[in-house]
């Protein structure tokens, strides 16, 4: 009778790289305008959203929400396409 050794393999997964979409300030959009997009597009709530306005209304710049690459992508081009200023950026 022989004896054999079977090597578990390691199973970690590498987690996808997250991404950051942030919302710019800009003077061409009302406050409203600007919760609702991002209440359109991002799954938020009323207050999170108007929290997000007033932080990128105040400092120029305001993180929305971090999410996988493609995610980060169609919300990014969503707030675009209602008119708002956005980008990704890696989150590190």
């Amino acid at each position: 009778m022989s004896v054999e050794t079977i090597e578990k393999r390691s199973t970690s997964r590498k987690l996808a790289p997250r991404y950051r979409v942030l919302l710019h300030n800009d003077d061409y959009n009302s406050m409203e305008h600007v919760v609702q997009s991002l209440i359109a597009t991002v799954p938020l709530s009323q207050p999170q959203a108007v929290s997000i306005m007033m932080e990128a209304h105040t400092n120029g710049l305001a993180l929305v929400i971090t999410c996988a690459q493609e995610h980060a992508e169609f919300y990014c081009e969503t707030l675009i396409s209602h008119g708002l200023s956005s980008t990704i950026e890696p989150d590190e």
